[in-house]
């Protein structure tokens, strides 16, 4: 047996003190393959050991929710007997070592999650953030993701209906590939993972296991380096269309009462996919490796078990339907095989031709796991900048602000990809959410995914506060009711204190947003150490909103419509612009604190706002965010092809009228001879639209053309250099 050396435990990613745990639970000492199974199972990316604890404290129950966290996707009831089933995930370190692969795999996987549960995938997402748009690398990783999620999604035929992408330095070294799926099922027909009845058969499907991905659970746990790409061969190799056969193929299985349990081959691989079913049905499980379908020759038990090939799946069927499910795969051109079966030890027992090479308790790698309760420190309040800069030209800042990173059109990135395949999506990218229409039916989901990390970098608890409230805004700008959130919470290291404390104050955020608006959480994934040789990420907690409509054809975009419609401002405009991208883009100052969210005014205000799109009052509807009052203006005027008058706001400079970043607005156009009822927040009528150009009453106007230029130029020039 392998001596485990301090070297060996290190490459395992595991610390002394957890090496003396596995002692403690085993007795002895274990083999190297045992010690890779608790290597990927205590890492990270699949115990959640530094997030479990303060993971508690967000809200994840409400009448509509049928499954929250802790299975492989959330799922919420859309009402007539339909489910609708959701998660996000992270593939950050994959995507900055292979982009196009590590992305198209985080693509795969998260359709993964949510087919297990029954559900046929509708709608992917995606939250993309990447370095300084003039770093060396910036580019080709840009590129490299964009095709890799396009290509992934194009080919299984499932729409990208939109996300966000955002630019930063502290990415230069660690981008984040966030990607999130929604799908539909029968609300009373939805699969779970834990498995059952000893003697049960436990069934490998779908492509055959190579030794892609090996350690791509622990490689995701721990910060890069200088030798970050030699990481390349634990990124694994995705095939889309084998992906399209096995979503077919699980689905005509679902349609019988063959599986007990189901479960997909995500990080960690067969070993987590095993480890996950039998304990949660507290049951054991036996596996017969060499009959596991292989695509390289001598591999071995160890990599067997640690490969992450992608488009596999584990199943628990019922004793007797190993026939009727082998000719469905068979029918589908997928690998079928009996690879061993449930027992009633509660145990990980593992054999290779029939001898046995692993032996494992079940308790101490999964539920028994380490979970640590790290230091943490509070971030610092920032002060507000003082001596702001003077605003002579409001309209001159807008051009240059439509030309930056993060506000520049996306127009490049999502015609790459499909968003119209299924003939569902009827509100496409660029808008504030996409809208997917339930398939038969009139109604849709609508669908974000929101934050800000400038603002989570600088107050953390009112930066996961805006998160979650910026996605239940943008949801219920589309008319819809927001009903539940997905997150994908992106940090940098966990053993330091001051990351810790953004993590914590950044949950604490998130909860209290989730109780006041209504808008549990049901699933999620953690990324942690999302750092370069100490250097950091900004903190992302990255948020997945999904909200129902009853009539899509009553649901409100962002275009104005017509001319002549009055422009109406709702909600406080204080004219903050700490953290404002006004002043980080145009002034280099990356001061102060984020704009306060008050939680009782953004219910207020949302839910007058939806009231009014579904009456018919407001027939163009757009939520304020970055960028502040003149940008979401001339967002709501591009798009409609409509121009615009208005009047400054009195009281205020002009910077922070213009491009102020106060939380819980709305810009509505309203049609001629509608009347507003009496709103709950502040209500200012600024104009009316009409023309080919902005107008602002006393400061001149610009032409629609310009505007357009300067925000459709910026990826086309990013991709040319």
């Amino acid at each position: 047996m392998t001596e485990i050396t301090q070297a060996i435990l290190a490459d395992h990613g595991l610390s002394e003190d957890e090496y003396q745990r596995i002692l403690a639970a085993l007795g002895r000492a274990p083999n190297l393959l045992e010690l890779g199974i608790f290597s990927v199972m205590w890492s990270e990316h699949c115990s959640y050991k530094s997030s479990r604890i303060h993971l508690a404290r967000l809200p994840t129950r409400a009448p509509w929710v049928i499954e929250g966290p802790g299975e492989n996707a959330g799922v919420i009831d859309i009402g007539d007997g339909q489910a609708a089933v959701f998660k996000m995930e992270s593939h950050n370190h994959p995507s900055f070592i292979e982009p196009h692969q590590g992305a198209a795999t985080g693509v795969g996987g998260i359709m993964r999650d949510v087919f297990t549960m029954g559900a046929r995938p509708v709608a992917l997402m995606n939250a993309l953030s990447f370095g300084a748009h003039t770093h060396e690398k910036t580019r080709h990783l840009v590129r490299g993701v964009v095709s890799g999620i396009g290509g992934y999604g194009n080919c299984v035929g499932v729409p990208t209906v939109g996300g966000e992408i955002r630019f930063h330095p502290s990415y230069n070294g660690n981008i984040l590939v966030n990607a999130m799926c929604v799908g539909l099922a029968p609300a009373d027909r939805i699969f779970r993972s834990a498995a059952a009845h000893p003697g049960a058969p436990v069934v490998y499907v779908g492509s055959k296991t190579g030794r892609d991905g090996i350690h791509g659970a622990t490689m995701a746990s721990a910060e890069f380096d200088a030798d970050s790409e030699d990481k390349r061969p634990t990124v694994q190799v995705g095939d889309p269309f084998m992906e399209k056969l096995l979503i077919e193929a699980c689905l005509e299985l679902m349609a019988t009462d063959a599986i007990i349990a189901i479960q997909d081959m995500g990080a960690a691989g067969l070993t987590s996919s095993s480890v996950e079913m039998a304990s949660r049905g507290g049951v054991g499980i036996r596996l017969d490796l060499d009959r596991v379908p292989m695509r390289e020759d001598g591999m071995t038990p160890y990599e067997l078990m640690l490969s992450e090939s992608q488009e596999r799946m584990l199943m628990v069927l019922k004793p007797g339907r190993e026939g009727e499910a082998a000719r469905i795969f068979s029918r589908w051109e997928l690998d079928f095989a009996v690879i061993g079966e449930v027992t009633a030890t509660g145990r990980l027992e593992l054999f290779w031709h029939g001898t046995p090479v692993a032996d494992l308790p079940l308790a101490p790698i999964g539920a028994d796991a380490p979970r640590y309760d790290r230091p943490w420190v509070p971030t610092p309040p920032r002060p507000m900048p003082r001596d702001l800069p003077a605003c002579p030209d409001p309209l001159a800042d807008l051009v240059a602000l439509l030309g930056t990173p993060d506000l520049a059109s996306r127009r490049w990135v999502w015609e790459q990809y499909d968003h119209m395949v299924g003939a569902d999506t009827v509100q496409r990218p660029g808008g504030d959410a996409a809208l997917v229409r339930v398939h038969g039916t009139g109604k849709a989901l609508a669908i974000t995914t929101d934050v800000t990390p400038r603002y989570v970098a600088a107050d953390p608890v009112e930066g996961g506060r805006q998160a979650v409230a910026e996605a239940w805004r943008n949801i219920t700008a589309t008319g819809a009711t927001p009903l539940a959130i997905t997150d994908c919470l992106n940090f940098a290291a966990p053993t330091r204190p001051e990351v810790m404390g953004q993590f914590v104050g950044a949950i604490e955020g998130m909860a209290e947003a989730c109780r006041a608006l209504d808008f549990p959480v049901v699933s999620g994934n953690v990324s942690l150490y999302n750092e370069t040789e100490g250097r950091g990420i900004q903190p992302t907690p990255s948020v997945g909103g999904v909200g129902l409509i009853a009539d899509w054809r009553t649901a409100a975009g962002i275009a104005f419509r017509g001319e002549g419609h009055e422009i109406w401002l709702v909600g406080q405009t204080r004219g903050h612009l700490g953290q404002s991208l006004w002043l980080r883009d145009l002034h280099g100052r990356e001061e102060g604190p984020p704009p306060p969210v008050d939680l009782a005014a953004e219910r207020a205000a949302g839910d007058w706002v939806r009231a009014r799109i579904l009456e018919g009052t407001a027939t163009a509807v757009h939520d304020l965010s970055d960028g502040g009052l003149l940008v979401a203006l001339a967002e709501m005027a591009l798009t409609g092809g409509i121009g615009a008058s208005i009047a400054p706001l009195p009281g205020l400079a002009a910077a922070a009228w213009a491009f102020g970043e106060d939380q819980g607005r709305y810009l509505l156009a309203v049609a001629p001879g509608r009347t507003l009822s009496p709103c709950p927040v502040a209500l200012v009528r600024l104009g009316t639209t009409g023309g080919s150009a902005l107008a602002i009453a006393g400061l001149g106007s610009i032409d629609l053309a310009e505007l357009r230029r300067a925000r459709e130029a910026f990826f086309p020039a990013l991709m040319a250099r």
